[in-house]
């Protein structure tokens, strides 16, 4: 008896337009990152072109320019003392070898942990923190728009009910990506509005509910009290679902999100990290940072205002457009 496997045809012209869509996301990431790539990889550039060879005061200057973008001491030296070793058990001697090292110590890094989103069940749930003005509630609008766009019904709630402006924003946003979102008058019981979107998550057959929640800082224990609460509601009702937390992080405050990052993790289980505004910053070595002092993995990147400019975290393709040459 012969088996016969027949494989999946699929036309060229969708072939085509799959590799279009990676390219164009890639040449958006690429463009996203222009001020990250100027502030650390052209820098390291004119460091290596100016030695001749590899010594100490080469690496002294490798590690004030890391530092320089934010990627933290602990963090740079690390990744200084194992290129070291590296160079050492290679019998390296070009300058130009350590920015491959470089590279694949980058990769090693932020490659670690899992990057994606789990939204397995129907429904699942991503509860989203963060300080006001990190970009919250519009990067809660960019991921409805696209898991809609990719044949999800979501449905939004507006827990952060301590600003009016926080719900009447949502609310913007929601129509912008096209959801439902549920909400209650301002200055109500945040884990109320939980209760009720996810009692109409069940009815409308809703594939993924993204919680909004307050972002204040300066009363942690209300704080952490107020997500416990929340948390305890979504496993009571929904004990099975697959469960998110995205703490989103603007990276143009650079130090500053590490230690947002330190105390919403003592407040909640943070499963990922929405990082905001790469663009604008010629710091965006604080990506690093996050992920090796906190072991937090980044799982959304946004490089642009556009609706469709907050894309999945795709450590190898990060690590390229940084030092892409134009």
């Amino acid at each position: 008896m012969i088996l016969v496997i027949q494989e999946e045809y699929v036309p060229l012209h969708k072939i085509v337009q799959r590799r279009l869509v990676q390219m164009g996301f890639f040449d958006k990431l690429k463009k996203g990152l222009e001020k990250t790539r100027q502030g650390i990889t052209e820098k390291i550039d004119q460091i290596l072109v100016s030695f001749g060879k590899i010594d100490e005061e080469l690496f002294e200057e490798l590690e004030e320019a890391l530092i320089a973008s934010d990627v933290g001491v602990d963090t740079t030296l690390r990744i200084i003392d194992d290129i070291k070793n590296k160079v050492k058990e290679r019998k390296l001697t070009s300058p130009k070898d350590v920015k491959e090292l470089l590279k694949e110590e980058l990769a090693k890094i932020l490659s670690s942990g899992d990057s994606r989103l789990h939204l397995e069940t129907t429904p699942s749930v991503i509860i989203v923190v963060g300080v006001n003005g990190v970009g919250k509630t519009t990067s809660i609008g960019k991921i409805a728009y696209n898991l809609k766009k990719n044949g999800k019904k979501v449905l939004l709630a507006a827990g952060d009910t301590f600003r009016a402006a926080a719900i009447d924003q949502l609310e913007v946003w929601a129509k912008r990506a096209g959801v439902d979102l549920i909400k209650h008058a301002e200055g109500s019981d945040p884990a109320a509005v939980v209760y009720d979107a996810i009692q109409a998550a069940k009815s409308r057959k809703v594939d993924v509910l993204i919680c909004d929640t307050a972002g204040r800082l300066h009363t942690k224990k209300n704080l952490m009290e107020e997500l416990k609460k929340i948390n305890r509601i979504i496993d009571r009702e929904l004990p099975n679902a697959s469960k998110e937390t995205l703490l989103v992080l603007d990276a143009t405050t650079g130090q500053n999100a590490l230690s947002q990052a330190k105390v919403f993790r003592e407040a909640t289980n943070v499963t990922g990290i929405v990082l905001t505004k790469l663009d604008g910053t010629a710091k965006g070595g604080i990506i690093l940072a996050i992920k090796s002092e906190q072991d937090i993995p980044v799982k959304l990147i946004g490089v642009g205002e556009q609706i469709d400019d907050l894309q999945e975290f795709n450590s190898r393709e990060f690590v390229e457009a940084l030092f892409s040459e134009e």
